[in-house]
């Protein structure tokens, strides 16, 4: 039964560069001319290239959907079809053996099987044979390429034998960047030829389906780069032919034409590899066609292979080296985050090395509203506009980058220091951050050719994207990029989120603890305090009828009988008379200071003025006998309880008058927020708190006395010593005032006077 054969193409398009990237260039639809292409299911042939009539002398219209016999004498047939049954096809192509085939070739016959087709492939031979094996071949090269010292060697090495074994006018070893560029960083050349050595290629040169294809097939041969494709035919309905693995494979007009650009006649390329990534390639160009034997192809893919194992523990050995540093670093400031209560300093603390986590420049640690900067860094205010534009970003926890300008146009101003950014967020709500900055490195790069002029005019007059012409050196100074980020880094900085979220959460958990603990203990204490002043006011004012008694008891004894008694008794009744009169003052004292504590403040606005006229109207009896002098500032309305604030100044005046030992000069005012001067203020008074003051020229209190004239009954003088008292005037004044929120504090000489400092504000109403 035959078919009229149906050419098979996967793209109708032209290809140009508008849409070469999209060039299904594994099923072409052709093959290379040279040589001749049949497809095989099961035993049939429903496939072949349309030159197979011209080159195996085979009719067309007798192919499809025949066997091989059709194709081949019987013989050939036979031993064709004894390797297809014994041989390991699996994808990758295997040689079966050399024959003529109808009086035509000899050729050699290589075949693959990719799923349910066998692909059998007739080469013609080159007019050069090399009679052995690919080992025999490759066997030197080998040896001398595990002596190499390093890299450089180790390419330089490569390229000399594969030149030295295949005869190709120019071989180089180009290797790909993390962007796709690629660079010939080895190369050796026939004598005339022109030098590329040290020159980068765009990524666009090779298409991301044509670095796909390098994966999968390590070798790829172009005879001759002016062929014209000899198309596929196929029974009816039958699918383009996957090309991956087939050493006739056409190839894209594109790069024809770029090879022809150059000034190539053949090519070859062998994939290098890292891993599951392609590393670079080995290329070879020649000026004319050339044709290379499945052996010695066999022992340049052999070369490819080891070079790739060799590349992989290369780089391995290298990263390895750097992983440990890394490691190192990261232990520690993990370390560091264990032990070190404040997450700031674990983190930019001495010897935190927060910059070799990650072999930064500078660092910048955003937290809780604090900036701290290690190394080279944008300045603060750039930093608050990076740290803006981070919580825009909607994947942004982490994010990592060496050219921080193409992404924030503004971070090019500081492009010298921080071009590269890694940055961890911990809270996008308050924006904090853990950043990392690597400096610009600045690279004159030479490039094969202006990569950015691909159009051409054509004799007609119109546009067309075409692959450049020019391969001679273009510089090309390139700015705003920083070394790349390793893998292993951008790992890092994933782990320190990780823990620093977790001990963020452990921290707040803990202090969640430890608030509601001050809570408890707050409530327990005010409680406390609360049955203690009940327990103060029940037992004085229980206390004041019997001693009031006593009191009157004993005036009455004096009063009947003092005519009877002797010197002696009444000493004792007068003695008892002024101990009960001293009980009761310190009962009223206590009672006067629990009622502070548990009457509720009348809080007004007050006019503190109004306050003190009527303090200095009562004591006003008081100035006149002491020979008093008082100088009045102006005062502030504040919201007080005019009753307790009456007390204080009543207190602070009164101590003023009675600790002197000269004419009393007294001076009450305030200080308005802002107007402080020199004076130290305790920790916790706010800036916008008014400061009154009273002072006088007294006989002053010593700095170490500061703490004990604010205890209840406690007096630094004799108890008949200026004026007597009970010691309690100066601990109700501070209750007052730490009611109302404020603080109270002396600044005093000895001899020369005390100034009273207290503020009214600063804390809620108690």
């Amino acid at each position: 039964m035959t078919h009229e054969p149906a050419r098979v193409t996967a793209l109708d398009a032209p290809v140009d560069l508008t849409n070469c990237d999209r060039e299904p260039i594994h099923v072409p639809g052709a093959v290379q001319p040279h040589g001749a292409l049949v497809a095989l299911r099961g035993d049939r042939i429903v496939q072949f290239s349309a030159n197979v009539p011209d080159r195996l002398g085979t009719p067309a219209g007798d192919l499809l959907g025949a066997t091989l016999d059709t194709l081949l004498e019987p013989d050939l047939a036979a031993q064709v079809n004894g390797a297809l049954a014994s041989g390991e096809l699996d994808r990758n192509p295997l040689f079966l053996l050399t024959a003529p085939v109808r009086d035509r070739g000899p050729f050699d016959l290589t075949a693959h099987r990719l799923d349910d087709l066998t692909v059998l492939e007739f080469e013609p031979l080159p007019g050069a044979l090399v009679h052995a094996d690919a080992y025999t071949l490759v066997r030197g090269t080998l040896a001398r390429m595990n002596a190499a010292p390093d890299l450089a060697r180790f390419v330089e090495v490569a390229a000399q034998d594969i030149q030295a074994l295949t005869g190709f006018d120019r071989v180089m070893v180009y290797q790909f960047a993390d962007d796709g560029t690629g660079t010939v960083i080895a190369e050796r050349c026939a004598p005339g030829m022109t030098p590329y050595l040290g020159l980068r290629y765009p990524a666009s040169d090779i298409p991301k389906q044509a670095r796909a294809l390098y994966v999968l097939n390590m070798l790829r041969i172009i005879t001759d780069v002016n062929y014209d494709p000899a198309p596929m035919l196929a029974q009816p309905g039958e699918a383009a032919l996957d090309m991956s693995y087939c050493v006739l494979r056409s190839v894209s007009p594109i790069h024809l034409e770029y090879l022809r650009n150059m000034g190539v006649g053949a090519s070859m390329s062998i994939s290098l590899l890292r891993g599951p990534e392609l590393w670079g390639l080995i290329a070879c160009h020649h000026n004319t066609p050339r044709a290379l034997s499945p052996n010695v192809r066999a022992a340049c893919e052999l070369i490819g292979q080891v070079a790739s194992v060799q590349l992989s523990a290369w780089q391995e050995k290298q990263d390895q080296s750097y992983q440990l540093h890394l490691k190192a670093a990261q232990s520690q400031l993990m370390e560091r985050l264990a032990h070190t209560p404040d997450l700031l300093e674990a983190l930019v603390g001495q010897d935190s090395r927060l910059l070799d986590f990650v072999d930064a420049g500078g660092a910048a640690v955003c937290l809780d509203g604090q900036v701290i900067r290690l190394g080279r860094t944008p300045d603060p205010e750039q930093l608050r506009a990076l740290q803006d534009w981070l919580r825009t970003q909607p994947d942004s926890e982490v994010l990592h980058t060496h050219s921080l300008g193409e992404l924030f146009p503004a971070a090019s101003a500081y492009a010298e220091s921080a071009s590269g950014l890694l940055a961890v967020q911990l809270s996008r709500l308050r924006g904090d951050y853990v950043m990392w900055f690597r400096p610009e490195e600045l690279q004159t790069v030479a490039w094969g050719g202006d990569p950015n002029k691909p159009a051409e005019v054509a004799q007609d007059g119109s546009a067309r994207l075409s692959p450049r012409r020019s391969f001679e050196a273009w510089q090309q100074t390139v700015r705003g990029r920083s070394a790349p980020w390793l893998t292993e880094e951008i790992s890092a900085a994933r782990t320190l989120r990780r823990a620093l979220l977790s001990l963020v959460l452990r921290r707040a958990e803990e202090l969640r603890d430890l608030n509601e603990g001050l809570t408890r203990s707050n409530q327990e204490l005010e409680r406390s305090n609360a049955d203690l002043d009940a327990f103060a006011y029940i037992a004085s004012h229980d206390l004041k009828e019997p001693l009031r008694g006593l009191h009157n008891y004993s005036v009455f004894l004096l009063e009947a009988y003092a005519q009877q008694l002797d010197e002696d008794g009444v000493a004792k009744l007068n003695t008892l008379v002024r101990l009960t009169q001293r009980m009761d003052d310190l009962i009223d004292s206590l009672l006067l200071y629990s009622r502070v504590g548990r009457v509720d403040l009348n809080v007004r606005d007050t006019d503190l003025n109004d306050v003190l006229a009527d303090v200095l109207d009562i004591l006003s009896a008081r100035f006149e006998q002491a020979g008093a002098e008082v100088t009045r500032g102006a005062l502030p309305t504040l919201p007080v309880d005019r009753v307790r604030v009456g007390e204080v100044l009543n207190n602070l005046v009164s101590n003023a008058v009675k600790y002197n030992d000269k004419p009393p000069r007294i001076e009450v005012g305030a200080l308005p927020p802002g107007e402080r001067g020199d004076l130290i203020v305790p920790e916790g008074v706010p800036d916008q708190a008014w400061v009154l003051f009273v002072r006088d020229n007294g006989i002053g209190i010593r700095d170490r006395h500061f703490e004990n004239i604010f205890r209840i009954f406690k007096r630094l003088h004799g108890r008949d010593q200026y004026g007597g008292g009970t010691g309690a005037g100066l601990t109700i004044v501070k209750k007052i005032i730490e009611r109302h929120g404020g603080q109270i504090w002396p600044v005093s000489a000895v001899g020369e006077g005390t100034t009273f400092y207290f503020t009214l504000q600063g804390g809620e109403v108690a």
